[in-house]
């Protein structure tokens, strides 16, 4: 049984779309629209289940109905995530923590809800949504990028606490992708490089990690470039930022 976070929209409902194609897992699928989840659900077979994970409540809640309708979760695909692009100095106080509240809190939460199942069965698969933003810090989104770093960080440290417990956790790291996510922050995506790629391409990378167990991967895959130069040389990175950034 899979619980996939985001599944209403953008990355989340092209991982439940594809994990249906492939076949091999029940869906629990959770989003804040009812009325899309429900859509999905329906065409995927999986089970709605409706939350607004900026609730602390609503995520306590997510996890009890996950656990109570199949009785253990053997994989969590956490995709909620939400973003707002703009100078930091501008940036509303409730913005600030209704971002941290999706991207990082709600994660972390339901992992700590859902692992010990995943431990004691001695197996079980935990794929995070990171970012490139949170490998290397992007302009104008800071606090979204602060979160997706906070993901990264806390699935390396999750990797050698749970190294022998048979849990693998993996983080997909996508660059620009083609959803909604950005006229829901409100700035729509303006650049020409990097081109945006289908969300399908996501939940590729999604569905491998979850049959390998594969610790990172980025999307597209020549973004671990940049990811590298910025911890190998970070200087020359900061200033070719400052450049073409």
């Amino acid at each position: 049984m899979a619980l996939v976070t985001g599944a209403s929209s953008g990355i989340g409902t092209a991982v439940a779309e594809q994990l249906a194609a492939e076949g091999g897992w029940r869906l629990l699928l959770s989003g804040r629209d009812e009325d899309r989840l429900a859509r999905i659900a329906t065409r995927t077979g999986g089970v709605p289940l409706a939350a607004d994970l900026s609730d602390p409540r609503a995520r306590a809640r997510l996890a009890e109905e996950a656990l109570a309708h199949s009785g253990r979760v053997d994989a969590l695909v956490a995709g909620a995530g939400i973003g707002w692009a703009g100078p930091f100095t501008t940036m509303p106080a409730q913005d600030i923590d209704d971002v941290l509240a999706v991207n990082l809190n709600a994660t972390l939460h339901l992992v700590r809800l859902l692992l010990p199942g995943m431990v004691r069965q001695r197996s079980g698969r935990l794929v995070l949504i990171g970012s490139l933003a949170g490998s290397v810090g992007v302009r104008g989104e800071a606090v979204y990028a602060a979160t997706k770093a906070g993901l990264t960080a806390f699935a390396d440290s999750l990797r050698y606490e749970l190294a022998p417990s048979g849990v693998r956790v993996s983080m997909v790291l996508p660059g620009v992708v083609d959803t909604p996510f950005f006229q829901r922050r409100g700035a729509p995506y303006h650049r020409d490089r990097p081109r945006p790629v289908p969300a399908g391409h996501v939940a590729g990378a999604v569905c491998r990690a979850l049959r390998t167990g594969r610790p990172n991967a980025y999307v597209p895959s020549w973004l671990a470039l940049p990811a590298w130069l910025h911890g190998a040389a970070p200087g020359l990175f900061r200033t070719l930022a400052q450049r073409f950034g």
